[in-house]
């Protein structure tokens, strides 16, 4: 695994090699693809939720297929090899020493991020995040009868910051919970540890609990960056905060619904162990066979994987900062463009976008309007041919 992460600051190797596998086209249409057949019949280019257009790794549909050949698909414990390939992974690529006691596996993070709201704090405390963020922090807070007050994210040269000032007035009129996206969905960003030092101890004054979606973790694509799990940055961190990860996003395989949240505090663990409690299901027994696979035999996927995606993403960069009306900052991680069209002065962006044959999310839905989403973890072909369409849309739209 430690190979694996210092080849991603080499020089690129076999990039034939890389090609050929992610630019494989793999027909999605008439699958039902939640991303594809959303457009069914329909002339669009699907470019919103965030799922990839590749094959999982050759590992992850074997484990899959040695299970299912086994026939019998019973009530299914959680492996001893698979806390153990993932504990070893932890310890090589962040330097954290997880107990097997601290990991809770769950069907999805989306199911933790309203088990977060659900167990910390009172009826009507408030819950604190920022925006422009991924949708469900802006629902799970109301799922749980919490009061969600939202912060909106600064930018610092071109970077998308937390505003400490802002989010330290909200924890001065009380608040119970402060949900983090770390790497940072929509806008990209890799928070540092002394970003992330920063918010512990805001969180640690003011009695506030610090839950941090950290799944897109794997997907660093800056060679400078580092992703920093937040409760492994102090022990003061470890008392308040967890995380949550999965390897739905970096092996594609979200459909199999495997996720984990790490809790290092007893105190903290028992309670969100309680807000499970006849709710939540356990994890199916592909999703864990998966899960074991992709941590134990898939660095080489991974690496090519991330090579391909920086391509990808430094195509979107110039092509996007070149349209009409539209602006870009350097995405440092995840496969997700937050590309600002207010200049376009466009009504109705996704709408328009969608005549001229591309798919893409609405900002309004990340508690930001004048944005869209572009999803760039498709082959390189057909990502030019989205943005291709763009282009000329733009084109022919009058002049603001």
């Amino acid at each position: 695994m430690l190979r694996f992460y210092k080849s991603l600051i080499e020089p690129k190797r076999d990039i034939l090699l890389v090609n050929n596998h992610f630019d494989q086209i793999i027909e999605r249409k008439n699958t039902s693809s939640m991303k594809w057949d959303k457009y069914k019949d329909r002339d669009i280019i699907p470019m919103w939720v965030a799922d990839m257009d590749f094959k999982a790794p050759r590992p992850v549909l074997d484990s899959i297929e040695k299970h299912l050949d086994h026939g019998v698909l019973g009530y299914t414990l959680v492996p001893d090899e698979l806390d153990e390939v993932l504990i070893k992974q932890l310890k090589t690529v962040y330097n954290w020493q997880v107990s097997k006691e601290w990991i809770i596996w769950l069907p999805g993070v989306v199911t933790a991020l309203n088990a977060a709201c659900r167990v910390f704090g009172n009826p009507n405390d408030t819950v604190v995040s920022t925006t422009p963020v991924y949708p469900p922090f802006l629902t799970a807070p109301s799922n749980s009868g919490k009061i969600l007050v939202t912060i909106p994210m600064t930018y610092k040269k071109q970077r998308a910051c937390l505003d400490f000032e802002g989010i330290e007035k909200e924890f001065k009129k009380g608040a119970c919970l402060f949900m983090l996206c770390n790497p940072y969905n929509p806008c990209g960003t890799v928070f540092t540890r002394r970003e992330l030092n920063e918010l512990v101890e805001l969180c640690a004054s003011y009695n506030v609990v610090l839950c941090s979606d950290e799944i897109h973790s794997d997907l660093v694509l800056d060679k400078d960056k580092q992703h920093i799990p937040t409760p492994c940055v102090s022990k003061r961190a470890s008392q308040i905060s967890f995380s949550l990860m999965a390897p739905s996003k970096t092996y594609n395989i979200p459909g199999l619904g495997c996720s984990f949240a790490i809790i290092p505090d007893d105190g903290l663990r028992n309670n969100f162990k309680s807000g499970l409690k006849g709710i939540v299901p356990s994890v199916n027994i592909f999703g864990l066979v998966a899960a074991q696979a992709a941590y134990d035999s898939c660095d080489d996927w991974l690496k090519q994987l991330i090579m391909y995606l920086r391509q990808n993403r430094d195509m979107v960069m110039e092509r996007v900062n070149r349209m009409k009306g539209c602006r870009l900052y350097p995405i440092e991680s995840t496969y997700l463009a937050w590309i600002d069209v207010r200049d376009t002065k466009i009504e109705d962006p996704v709408h328009f976008f969608e005549n001229a044959g591309v798919g893409l999310s609405d900002g309004k839905y990340f508690g930001q309007e004048g944005f869209i989403r572009l999803n760039f973890g498709c082959p390189a072909s057909v990502l030019d041919e989205g943005l291709r369409r763009m282009e000329i849309a733009l084109e022919k739209h009058p002049t603001p």
